[in-house]
């Protein structure tokens, strides 16, 4: 099953919904766990919405689920803990979570999974793809759009 993932720092909103257009993206899984934050600009959960529908007839939807906890996110962001920890401690939370119980393939198929972090090496978005290409059957081929 095709997914993408994409993080929204350091493009513009002409490259960020290009992107997304010219994959054919069905369905943007928003996997922040702040989707309303100011500085997220034309990131933020409404706007996106109506852009997405608007621009690239893509639908939004926000799965927290798939996010850290703030004292997970906050201590790693704060430098307190390294992403080794980081990785260890979110993959553990998805397996409490048994997201690959919640998510469901119809969500995922042709869809991406969005953060702020420009690129997937060191973003939770990459976590979640590994996760349940462990866990499920789902069998996810990913492709980042950077």
């Amino acid at each position: 099953m095709k997914i993408y993932t994409i993080g929204f720092t350091k493009k513009n909103a002409e490259s960020f919904f290009g992107f997304i257009k010219s994959s054919n993206v069905s369905t943007l899984i928003d996997v922040r766990l702040n989707n309303i934050s100011q500085l997220a600009g034309f990131a933020k959960r409404d706007d996106l919405k109506f852009f997405l529908k608007e621009l690239c007839s893509t639908e939004y939807v926000h799965v927290p689920e798939l996010a850290p906890t703030k004292v997970i996110l906050n201590a790693y962001k704060k430098g307190d803990m390294s992403w080794e920890k980081y990785e260890d401690k979110f993959l553990n939370l998805m397996a409490q979570r048994n997201i690959e119980r919640l998510v469901k393939p119809a969500l995922l198929a042709n869809g991406c999974l969005l953060c702020s972090e420009h690129e997937p090496h060191l973003c939770h978005r990459r976590l979640v793809i590994d996760y349940l290409n462990e866990n499920s059957d789902f069998d996810l081929k990913v492709k980042h759009l950077y």
